[in-house]
């Protein structure tokens, strides 16, 4: 009799012991280490705007506002059609949804969005730009994204911004001897007018050209993404509130269970942005219609290459480039690797991976599920044998992470 009043007694006691693990002040029976994973990955512990060494004039707003204008002027393209806005649409979350970007020409890579990159060390799929002004100026001189010259810029500041340009940078340097059709990624004509022209040319049309590009990252890091439904939600598990349950569904929750449990999302899409601004190889398939990819392998030679990079002669930084410095240049796990992107917003980002291999959200969920092996390089994912109503789930939840995308309100276009 006294073993079965001890046995009842414990059962009792353990009981109460799980209760207390899942009830109180945790909505919808989270637990609390649960709660801090999903506090880490809500908007409202993502810190401010982070400083750019490289750019003196990052937060300075005549500089945003003149590069809002330079991002959607098409007077910055060899045809006079194309501007950054045509591939970054304000209304598609500043990304156009076609599987390969369209400028002048066909690109080999989708569009990435601009929302949240200024928190990013690394930009483009490959990371070939380790700072926000030097990767708006690649596409600039792309032969098939805007196709246009440094030299041919510089021009249109001197003709139609001379004024809010000096204003912000200085009196802009006589470019008599300047030649439009001149830059260094030119046809053999540009390029051989890029030669001819002297030192002190060369170094006043980059001067100008990185000031450019300066203004245009000045306007794209305010370009930032507004809380979610997931947000709200997490708002409402952390303050205790007993009805946050109503703002997700029972798929909903589960799916954000699978995805910071037995799904492993979190490995590669974590924190506030849903990303670890690395990348990885996670055997996305080749197109056999484009050339040789080799995702980071090649965009950690181009980086550390690039004249307008952290260490450049046009930084701002002075030395203060640690995320250059200390970067892994080599390996066999950079091969096909690619960035990690943001995951807020994702539901409306069609098609998707880097060249858009994959048609939908739910196809992206069965490739990570299955884990393929890569077509170069070796795949760092894994089998996860999640049911079709696990991956529903999830994909529910990746819903939740859709928002408005807002700008500060003196660059809004």
């Amino acid at each position: 009799m006294m073993k079965l009043f001890y046995l009842v007694i414990i059962a009792a006691v353990v009981l109460v012991a799980a209760c207390a693990a899942t009830t109180g002040n945790e909505p919808d029976g989270w637990s609390a280490k649960e709660i801090e994973t999903l506090k880490s990955l809500s908007l409202s512990s993502l810190g401010p705007l982070p400083g750019d060494p490289s750019n003196r004039y990052a937060d300075d707003t005549a500089a945003a506002s003149l590069g809002r204008r330079l991002f959607f002027d098409t007077r910055m393209s060899s045809t006079g059609l194309v501007s950054c806005g045509s591939c970054h649409l304000p209304d598609r979350d500043f990304q156009d949804g076609v599987a390969l970007a369209k400028g002048v020409g066909t690109t080999n890579r989708r569009t990435m969005p601009i929302a949240g990159t200024a928190y990013s060390p690394w930009l483009f799929w490959d990371g070939r730009k380790d700072n926000l002004w030097s990767q708006a100026l690649g596409p600039l001189e792309s032969a098939v994204e805007h196709g246009g010259t440094r030299a041919q810029y510089v021009h249109l500041i001197a003709e139609q911004y001379s004024t809010e340009y000096a204003s912000i940078f200085g009196a802009l340097p006589d470019l008599a001897s300047v030649p439009r059709k001149a830059g260094p990624m030119g046809n053999a004509t540009e390029k051989n007018n890029w030669l001819a022209l002297g030192e002190t040319d060369r170094d006043n049309v980059n001067r100008v050209f990185a000031n450019i590009g300066k203004s245009i990252a000045a306007f794209e890091r305010r370009i930032q993404f507004g809380p979610s439904r997931f947000d709200r939600y997490v708002d409402g598990v952390i303050s205790g509130d007993a009805t946050a349950s109503v703002r997700f569904t029972t798929q909903e929750q589960k799916g954000l269970r699978l995805f910071i449990g037995r799904a492993s999302c979190l490995q590669c899409h974590n924190g506030p942005l849903f990303t670890d601004n690395s990348f990885h190889n996670t055997g996305v398939p080749a197109r056999a219609d484009l050339p040789v990819d080799n995702g980071r392998l090649d965009g950690a030679l181009a980086v550390i290459a690039d004249e307008f990079n952290c260490r450049g002669r046009y930084s701002d930084a002075n030395g203060d480039c640690a995320e250059l410095e200390f970067m892994v240049a080599h390996g066999e796990h950079l091969t096909r690797a690619y960035k990690t992107p943001s995951l807020r917003g994702v539901a409306d980002r069609a098609p998707f991976m880097h060249a858009g291999q994959i048609a939908s959200l739910r196809d992206v969920l069965v490739h990570y599920n299955n884990a393929p092996a890569a077509p170069a390089g070796h795949s760092e994912i894994k089998r996860l044998n999640l049911t079709n109503d696990e991956l529903a789930s999830i994909e529910a939840f990746l819903k939740t992470l859709n928002s408005p995308v807002i700008t500060s309100p003196n660059t809004s276009n």
